[in-house]
Formats: C-alpha cells, structure tokens, sequence
C-alpha cells in the first residue's frame, strides 16, 4: 500500500495509472495517486540523499 502525500488516499501500486506525458514510461519509480492525479516517488524508492534531507 502507498499513501499519496498531498490527498492521503491509500493503493496499491498496481492500482496506478502510471505516469503520462513521461519519456521514460517504466523504470521511472514514480506513481500516480488514482484519487487526485499527484505524481511522487514512493518513500522506499527516494535516493538516499533526499531521505537524509526530509529527515533532518
């Protein structure tokens, strides 16, 4: 399950539409919130240095 940031809508990743409009199409990591269309990376998948930084 993932918790979409802006709206706090719970889903599957599945459940994502993907993103669009996006050259990379796969592989990019990031999720789209099938409640308000908000496009993030999920937690587990934040390269290090930005987990670092929200933490502090």
């Amino acid at each position: 399950m993932v918790k979409c940031p802006l709206c706090g809508y719970r889903f599957d990743e599945e459940e994502s539409p993907g993103c669009r409009g996006c050259p990379l199409k796969s592989g990019c990591g990031m999720v789209r919130c099938p409640n308000c269309g908000y496009e993030f990376i999920p937690g587990d998948r934040k390269p290090f240095l930005v987990r670092w930084v929200v933490k502090r």
